[in-house]
């Protein structure tokens, strides 16, 4: 449910091109199977993981004994309309000196997903879901992710609560965990949650629940205000969505929203999230963080160089908060888009470790996942070691498996975060082959072939070769990053007018070229498209 994205090293055009699966000769109908082939992804659950499902299934929610009953508070689930399975809510109250109390109440898989059985090993294997547009390749079979766990409204379910306590300056001054059961009192939409933010009362939503809602909002921004504030990155780049015909085909993309609504969700997570990771580890328990180390000096040093070469003075970027300092400043200026999208290249993906603690994105000393247990074996495990820290003090893992899960738990996430890039990329190569089009483009990289280009509209990229800039001889500058024939000069940030010339199956990528005399035919617009905003990464 977090809406904090993976950070990522920036791949090589050949690292891309040998993991896109080959896609001539089968219809656009086939290219999720195709890419759940390629990748190794499973079509279907082993015989003996399902009716461990449907037994659990048949015996509903399960015992309540020994759990917080919180089934009369008011606590609500904030999702996408399209949402089917609901694995976190969220409450509010005041206590007795005034402090606001965060309820992040989570659900316990764990309760139902035992060490041992079958469908603990097969959601270890699987290690996460995976979201190829329109299918998912679960972690859990859905009697479980859609069922008995998700969080549906007026239905007794089992959690794992966090409670945080904020003073009036929004300080974590007191933190506590347990089993609870609750019943969810509202199942909210983004879109209703933005409504009452925006001050556009909703008659689906009593004023009581209403007034909740809206100071859950203000604790929000006041935790996102500080986070900022210590050195987290506001890094954000465009987030679309692609839409499909009955077919397959791609028809255009569709903007995903990210505006207040969604930071009141994320911004809770986090806090979760945090509190967890730092309740175990400063108690000598060793868990799977979520990594997020600081990036190596010389990625830094090749950044400051490469800003410099387009008249960007970064200044020391070897502090975290300098980098966050930065990219303040540069959030309105013309090159902003272009100066994210670079630093976000220079910095390392964000992984499972066992040996190591902090998030070098969202500045936080101990960070790991804990809110979508659902969705990613990391959270369960992290469930189980909670719980046992809560009942007996301990919560300990060995070291060994720990590790082993790590790593397995990294390389599935980059496997299933490689699929959903493919087939992304799949789809968007099948729409500009039969529709060809003309776009604005930025240019992201220079090289003496050519310039690599992004392009807002396709959230893709692609490439410029030297021969389609200029019928004269092109000459590059490393030291400028430029190429140049004499009339013109190309550089990072250069914004472009380009048409499609080629789709490269082959070689897996674009190929554009200036659009200049080019006569723009109207079906070759990318239909349901706006400019995407800068999303935080």
């Amino acid at each position: 449910m977090c809406g904090v994205k993976r950070m990522r090293e920036e791949e090589s055009s050949e690292e891309k091109r040998e993991k896109l699966p080959l896609v001539k000769g089968h219809t656009a109908k086939d290219d999720v199977t195709a890419v759940m082939r390629q990748y190794n992804l499973p079509e279907r659950f082993p015989k003996m993981v399902l009716q461990e499902a449907k037994r659990l299934e048949a015996d509903g929610v399960g015992d309540l004994k020994g759990r917080l009953d919180l089934r009369r508070k008011f606590i609500f689930t904030c999702d996408p309309v399209t949402a089917k399975d609901f694995d976190d809510a969220l409450s509010l109250e005041t206590d007795r000196r005034g402090n606001r109390v965060l309820g992040v109440h989570i659900a316990d898989v764990s309760y139902y997903v035992r060490p041992g059985t079958a469908l603990d090993r097969e959601a270890y294997r699987r290690s996460t879901s995976v979201y190829l547009l329109n299918r998912v390749v679960p972690m859990l079979p859905e009697v479980l992710s859609n069922g008995v766990c998700s969080l549906v409204p007026g239905e007794d379910r089992l959690t794992f609560s966090a409670f945080l306590t904020y003073d009036r300056e929004g300080r974590c001054i007191g933190r506590r965990f347990a089993k609870s059961v609750i019943r969810s009192s509202a199942r909210f939409t983004y879109e209703q949650v933005m409504a009452l933010i925006a001050g556009r009362p909703q008659r689906a939503i009593p004023k009581r629940q209403a007034r909740t809602v809206l100071a859950l909002h203000a604790l929000a921004q006041q935790l996102r205000t500080r986070r900022f504030a210590e050195g987290a990155l506001d890094l954000e780049v465009p987030e679309t969505e692609i839409m499909l015909d009955d077919d397959g085909m791609m028809t255009g993309l569709a903007e995903r929203p990210y505006d207040e609504s969604h930071q009141l969700v994320e911004e809770c997570m986090v806090a979760a999230n945090e509190a967890v990771a730092k309740e175990l580890w400063t108690h000598g328990v060793r868990i799977l963080a979520r990594l997020h180390a600081q990036p190596d000096p010389e990625r830094l040093e090749q950044l400051r160089a490469d800003l410099g070469a387009i008249g960007v003075s970064c200044g020391d970027l070897s502090h975290g908060k300098n980098v966050a300092n930065f990219l303040k400043k540069m959030k309105d200026h013309p090159l902003g888009n272009t100066v994210a999208v670079m630093v976000l290249r220079s910095l390392k993906r964000a992984c499972y470790d066992a040996r190591k603690m902090g998030h070098y994105g969202l500045a936080k000393d101990f960070y790991a996942h804990f809110t979508s247990p659902i969705r990613r074996y990391p959270d369960l495990t992290l469930h189980r070691q909670l719980a046992d820290f809560v009942a007996t003090g301990r919560g300990r893992m060995p070291q060994n498996r720990l590790d082993a899960a790590a790593k397995h738990c990294s390389e599935m996430e980059e496997r299933a975060d490689e699929a959903e890039r493919s087939l992304q990329e799949i789809k968007k190569f099948r729409f500009l082959e039969e529709n060809g089009g003309v776009f604005d483009a930025t240019v992201s990289r220079v090289a003496k072939f050519g310039v690599f280009v992004d392009v807002p509209a396709l959230a893709t990229g692609g490439l410029v070769h030297v021969s389609q800039l200029s019928n004269r001889f092109v000459r590059f500058d490393a030291r400028t990053l430029t190429l140049a024939d004499g009339n013109r000069t190309w550089r990072l940030g250069d914004t472009l007018r380009l048409r499609v010339v080629k789709v490269d199956w082959a070689n897996r990528w674009v190929d554009f070229a200036p659009a200049a005399g080019f006569r723009e035919n109207v079906r070759n617009k990318v239909r349901g498209v706006t400019a995407p905003k800068r999303r935080r990464h």
